[in-house]
């Protein structure tokens, strides 16, 4: 069984009031798991990475910790730069950043093959909807 992630995380302000979403399906489409949380004052660029390491955790208990390195998994984000860091074609040079994406390549090293994909925002909506509704729990 293969999973998709479809993550987004923003913030009202950058930094400002920020939150994650990720919406986890599986390979048939159906959604199995979503990720909506409020992450305090933060920047638009660490939500985006806030999102998809709480997928990748939640995916993480769902497929049970002997059968992530059997699954593979397929995110897709409107987040250019993210997508781009993890394939490594822009470096990492902010502090925080470094740490955000050191997180996210061990939560993705723990499962199989991993592809990022940039997708444009319209394709991204239901994560969007989840990163806006955390925000909207905590302003």
């Amino acid at each position: 069984m293969h999973f998709t992630i479809h993550a987004d995380g923003g913030s009202r302000g950058n930094p400002g009031p920020a939150g994650a979403g990720a919406m986890i399906r599986d390979e048939r489409g159906n959604s199995v798991a979503s990720v909506s949380q409020f992450l305090g004052t933060r920047t638009n660029n660490f939500a985006e990475y806030e999102a998809v390491i709480l997928a990748f955790e939640t995916l993480a208990k769902l497929v049970g910790a002997g059968k992530c390195k059997d699954t593979p998994v397929m995110v897709k984000m409107d987040s250019e730069l993210v997508v781009k860091q993890m394939k490594k074609e822009y470096k990492v040079k902010h502090p925080v950043l470094k740490e955000q994406y050191a997180r996210l390549a061990q939560g993705a090293s723990a499962f199989g093959s991993v592809t990022f994909t940039h997708v444009p925002r319209e394709e991204n909506s239901d994560a969007d909807a989840l990163a806006n509704e955390a925000m909207d729990r905590g302003s």
